[in-house]
Order: structure tokens, then C-alpha cells, then sequence
């Protein structure tokens, strides 16, 4: 039997990710919407912090087991930026293509375009689990002006990658998932759970 895990977002890419990944290992993933779960606060500066904070929220609203992700783009030359800001870092309401373009413009003639995308996981068996498993992962790549390919979400089509020569946008799901920040995260978080 399936173990049910409720993941605290609603982003249908992220929910994508995790099922191609969990679902073969006997993970029933289903999103925080089923449950009618209320958007979670995100109010602190790092990613496990607001992980923590959704994967409890989700918890404690359905009474199951719960995973929740913070992640984001952290650009070198902007201090890190947009860091745990980067679903609004236009403001609201979320979106992808005003995030793109004011990553962009804050980028305009700047040389070092060196950036990685950065993943938090957080596993709770309970609202009030006091042994959370957390997981991370870093994925590093340049952003490019022009956006190239179709896949993914995100900045994905403006995050260049070395080893494939290509933005993460380029790159096939299954590519992405073996290498992807989220990817290297879920991989330690399995090795937890197992």
C-alpha cells in the first residue's frame, strides 16, 4: 500500500517533480488543494525555516504526513538575491515571466552571471514532529538574457547549465531530476526516510 504524503504547495511543476520521483518508490503524492489546506506563511529569511513552517501548516490542517519544499534562485551578484523571494520577486500576484524579466533588468551589465538554484525539503510525520527530516541541494548555473526551451518553470528557461551546454528549460524531465537541486535534495531525503 502507498504511503499518502501531502505536499504543501500548489505549484503544479514542483507536484510534477515529485511524483515522477516518489511514486516509483511507493509515495502517493497529493497536493495541499485536495485538502483545501490555506496558503502558509512564508515569513523568514531562510528556506528551512519556511519549509519547516508550510510543512507543519499542512500537517496540522489534514492530520497526515507532510513534505514541503522552499527553493529559489541565489544570484551571486545580487547577494544572493532573490533567494527566498524568488516566487514574488516582481510582487504579487506570482509570476513567472515578470520574475524572469526583473531578474533580467536587475542583472543589466553586470558581468558575473554565476547563480545556483538552492533546495530545502522538510519531511514531518506529525503537525508537532520534533524530529523533522531536511534535506538540501544546490545546483549551480549562469543566468542568460534570452530564455531557451519549454520545459520546466521558474527561471528554468533563463538558467544556463555547463555540463549540458543548455538552460534547464532545455533539458528533458529526467534529465533535470537527476541533477536538479530539487533532485539532490529528494534523493537525500529518500536515504532519510529508507
Amino acid at each position: 500500500m502507498a504511503k499518502k504524503i501531502v505536499l504543501a504547495s500548489g505549484n503544479a511543476g514542483k507536484l510534477r517533480e515529485f511524483r515522477q520521483m516518489l511514486e516509483p518508490l511507493g509515495y502517493e503524492i497529493h497536493p495541499q488543494s485536495e485538502f483545501k489546506v490555506t496558503e502558509a506563511e512564508e515569513p523568514f529569511g531562510t528556506f528551512v525555516e519556511n519549509a519547516l513552517a508550510k510543512a507543519r501548516h499542512v500537517s496540522r490542517q489534514t492530520g497526515l504526513p507532510a513534505m514541503a519544499d522552499d527553493s529559489g534562485i541565489c544570484v551571486e551578484a545580487l547577494g544572493g538575491k532573490p533567494g527566498v523571494l524568488s516566487a514574488r520577486y516582481a510582487g504579487d500576484p506570482k509570476s513567472d515571466e515578470r520574475n524572469n524579466q526583473k531578474l533580467i533588468t536587475d542583472l543589466s551589465g553586470v558581468a558575473n552571471r554565476r547563480a545556483n538554484y538552492y533546495c530545502v525539503l522538510v519531511y514531518v510525520r506529525s503537525a508537532d514532529d520534533p524530529q523533522p527530516i531536511i534535506a538540501d541541494g544546490r545546483w549551480w548555473g549562469t543566468v542568460v538574457d534570452q530564455p531557451k526551451g519549454t520545459n520546466g518553470f521558474g527561471y528554468d528557461p533563463y538558467f544556463f547549465v555547463a555540463e549540458f551546454g543548455k538552460t534547464a528549460a532545455e533539458l528533458s524531465p529526467e534529465e533535470k531530476n537527476a541533477c536538479s537541486h530539487r533532485g539532490q535534495a529528494l534523493r537525500t531525503l529518500m536515504e532519510k526516510l529508507a
